[in-house]
């Protein structure tokens, strides 16, 4: 499936017994929008795209109007059209859907790319590898929180109809149930208490062409991960996008709800969306690996990683504070990222060490071929778009620069050393160092987009300021 290369005109036998088509974009929050049309109208829009509104880069994951200036898609333009203009090569068919052909799409307005598409901005990244005699291969991990549906009226009220957002205008969070609980990663009999959905999962992401790598439960109640299996970075991220579609969906079938936020349950580990990274020559060969261990690394962490490895290592370092709303995109994300939950808090890196921001993975832990980075701030509420591209560019800018790493690994710090520097800690620290005129994302993105997505995240900041939550209403209502 990676390697297909359809073309226009074998559409009409790809399509011969098939009626109609489902077609989506992804949107600036990870979201998948899109519609079903019949095959007739999709083989004429196939090569040059339809019209799709431009709402879809002009309100919020709930459907609400920026109440900021979201300039990509401003309310006084009347939200025209974008074209949106299939991409063949993403051809798959939807099984849960009786097998409904389905292609992913780009958006287009006056001949270029809309730069708030993250399809688009990561081919422009992949592109400008690939000028360089080299491509960036992917994995992505997502960890995500099962909870069995309630219908509108609750648990255990039989021939009613699963509604998981009814129940919720009437209930607290607090009062949904996790599919288990307690907390048993890498179980293997968890699995088997709901085995016809774990197993349908599986299966169905190869049907998908989202192959799982790796697939087992993970530390808090009903939380599973997947582990993608490692591909072409640009492919990697409509996996990912793709995957959360398809657990959604699968789930359903069995009355499951699967949570992709970073921190659904307090006191639990969230859940996380690591990002494992290499770059490759066009033959396939490693870049990022050594021939033979440095005796004069700088740090023994570092022996086994290429002077280019160092160099992009030493980009995505400088780059963290500066791109992690692109990591960490909404008021949730931040409450995961705290101390004594496994997700990092400061800008680190280490041979093997799960507990900094980057951990790297060389010879002798691995093969040569295997050597890469995991990037390990985003959580499962990552836009894969955003975040790889990023992650790419921001290293690609370390290696043009030639950068040096810019902090010893966790390894070589003594307890007398200052402490590492933290990262943002919240989304709005996170935003201002992302929108600065100096910020490194400025200078890897185009600045438009960096506009934009400030202001799709200050108009999320402006709601949670506006929100009145159960714990101020608890913890007030008898005391103030």
């Amino acid at each position: 499936m990676a390697s297909q290369n359809i073309t226009v005109e074998e559409l009409p036998n790809l399509l011969a017994d098939d009626i109609k088509v489902k077609v989506a974009g992804v949107d600036c929050d990870g979201i998948l929008r899109g519609k079903v049309m019949s095959k007739e109208k999709f083989l004429g829009i196939a090569q040059k795209g339809f019209g799709f509104s431009s709402a879809v880069f002009g309100w919020d994951m709930q459907d609400m109007l920026y109440t900021t200036d979201a300039k990509i898609a401003p309310a006084d333009s009347g939200y025209v059209d974008f074209l949106a203009v299939p991409d063949l090569n993403t051809f798959r068919r939807i099984p849960w859907e009786d097998d409904i052909p389905f292609f992913l799409v780009r958006f287009v307005q006056n001949e270029k790319p809309v730069s708030a598409d993250g399809r688009s901005m990561l081919k422009a990244v992949c592109d400008e590898l690939a000028a360089a005699n080299c491509k960036g291969m992917a994995g992505v991990e997502l960890e995500f929180i099962n909870f069995q549906t309630p219908s509108q009226d609750g648990y255990g009220v039989p021939g009613l109809t699963h509604d998981i957002a009814a129940f919720l205008e009437k209930n607290a969070p607090g009062a949904l149930r996790p599919l288990t609980a307690g907390s048993f990663s890498y179980s293997s009999t968890r699995p088997v208490a709901h085995k016809k959905y774990f197993y349908d999962i599986f299966n169905t992401s190869a049907q998908f062409n989202c192959g799982i790598e790796g697939w087992h439960t993970e530390g808090g109640p009903g939380v599973y991960e997947a582990a993608l299996k490692v591909c072409d970075v640009a492919e990697m991220a409509d996996k990912a996008s793709l995957f959360k579609l398809l657990a959604k969906s699968v789930g359903m079938e069995h009355g499951i709800t699967p949570c992709f936020m970073a921190k659904p349950i307090q006191g639990q580990p969230g859940s996380s969306g690591h990002i494992h990274v290499s770059l490759c020559d066009l033959d396939g060969k490693n870049l990022f690996a050594r021939e033979t261990q440095d005796p004069n690394a700088p740090w023994p962490d570092a022996a086994g990683l290429s002077d280019l490895g160092r160099q992009f290592l030493a980009g995505i370092l400088e780059a963290l504070p500066d791109i992690m709303p692109l990591f960490a995109p909404t008021i949730n994300s931040y409450k995961r990222l705290v101390e004594n939950f496994w997700a990092p808090v400061n800008i680190t890196w280490g041979l093997e060490d799960r507990m900094a921001s980057v951990r790297i993975i060389t010879p002798p832990v691995c093969k040569p071929g295997a050597t890469r980075f995991e990037v390990r701030i985003p959580g499962a509420d990552l836009h894969p778009h955003y975040a790889l591209s990023a992650i790419l560019a921001a290293g690609w800018r370390g290696v043009q620069k030639k950068l040096e790493i810019p902090v010893p690994p966790v390894s070589a710090l003594k307890p007398d050393s200052p402490r590492p520097e933290l990262l943002p800690n919240t989304l709005d620290a996170a935003v201002q160092r992302f929108s600065a005129p100096n910020s490194i994302a400025r200078q890897i993105l185009a600045d438009e987009f960096v506009d934009f997505f400030t202001a799709t995240r200050e108009h999320e900041l402006r709601l949670w300021r506006e929100a009145v939550t159960d714990w101020e209403f608890k913890r007030y209502i008898e005391t103030v």
